[in-house]
């Protein structure tokens, strides 16, 4: 299996931080993942950590009347989640969400008033219908904003849970993991009746993230057993994903997963700050990223999303030669660059970049 997984991650080496060598087309200092002159698949697009980042500009009037205003940066992004013209960001330097609208160029905060307040949030999903599920530590609840951002309901009653710290939502079923109790809650949409508790046989261990994929199959982060666990809809194990290692597939500190619409599974690695990309099969076939201060590198990483809704919004970032299928965004925890934006594609161009 390692043999395997090793023939697979050569035909994408190096995936490391590497400038395109200027050639026709291709913009410079371009980052592509895997290094020319292999076919690129990953582009590093831009960096996002406060609406200056955006495009956002104060008009020459307004500089006059009342001076120069501070644009609204981000502190501490933990996790992430994206909708048509949106990205939402949990932030936990704020304990807030942060909407970014791209389309106003602007950051606002989720208006969690009253019975919606937020104490100590820790995961969002959005759903197909615009709502807003925010998993948080404090509460012992999940919290859901409507469509228009108004608070909706809550999940979790008496003792249910002891941590919640992620949240996912597919069909009429919630996915709820609690760290503290070292287990999945699946739950019932519509009543928020508890449905199912998976872990009581030890199944996890400091499980810390969630997602659902393309099939309907659950993703949960298993922390301290340094893997991805897949599960059926209800809750029965499928398999594994990954290890402890610092060898090409293993986790040294696993966090945020994501699902493309070809069921390719996105994992971050806080310890090595990157993303490992498996396909169905579990087999790994890239990874991007890596520690430093150059484009595309991470820091601490955490929360990873995919989003097909924006791509016209970066689009102006990409190589003219290289077509973006759809986005990744990663929330780094620490550093200068908050929220890093790659476009997932395929070289469109006569050549690879980087080929004589």
């Amino acid at each position: 299996m390692k043999r395997k997984i090793l023939i697979l991650v050569m035909m994408f080496f190096w995936a490391g931080c590497a400038s395109v060598p200027e050639g026709a087309g291709v913009k410079e200092n371009a980052v592509f993942y895997p290094s020319p002159p292999e076919q690129p698949r990953i582009q590093f697009l831009c960096s996002i950590s406060g609406e200056q980042d955006l495009g956002k500009r104060q008009s020459a009037l307004r500089r006059f009347l009342v001076g120069d205003v501070q644009y609204k940066t981000l502190g501490k992004p933990y996790d992430i989640a994206a909708s048509k013209g949106k990205i939402y960001i949990l932030d936990r330097a704020y304990r807030k969400i942060v909407i970014v609208d791209l389309g106003k160029k602007e950051f606002s905060f989720l208006k969690d008033e009253g019975a919606g307040r937020l104490v100590n949030p820790s995961g969002i999903w959005v759903s197909e219908d615009g709502f807003k599920y925010v998993a948080d530590m404090q509460r012992l609840q999940v919290v859901v904003f409507d469509g228009n951002n108004a608070f909706s309901r809550t999940y979790g009653s008496g003792d249910m849970f002891k941590r919640p710290v992620d949240v996912a939502v597919s069909g009429n079923r919630v996915y709820v993991v609690d760290i503290k109790q070292n287990a999945l809650l699946i739950l019932d949409k519509t009543t928020g009746d508890l449905v199912k508790t998976v872990g009581e046989e030890g199944e996890f261990f400091k499980p810390s993230h969630v997602t659902v994929g393309p099939s309907g199959n659950i993703f949960v982060t298993d922390a301290f057993n340094f893997r991805v666990r897949r599960l059926a809809p209800d809750g029965t194990p499928i398999d594994d994903i990954g290890y402890h290692g610092d060898q090409m597939g293993g986790f040294a500190r696993p966090k945020g997963v994501a699902l493309d619409r070809e069921g390719r599974l996105y994992a971050v690695d806080a310890a090595f700050e990157n993303v490992q990309i498996f396909n169905d099969q579990d087999e790994l076939l890239l990874f991007f990223g890596g520690a430093g201060n150059k484009p595309g590198n991470m820091y601490l990483p955490a929360g990873i999303a995919v989003d097909y809704q924006n791509v016209d919004f970066f689009s102006k970032f990409a190589d003219p030669d290289f077509q973006v299928e759809y986005l990744i965004y990663v929330a780094n925890t620490y550093g200068e660059k908050k929220i890093n934006v790659y476009g997932f594609g395929h070289w469109v161009g006569e050549e690879a970049p980087g080929k004589e």
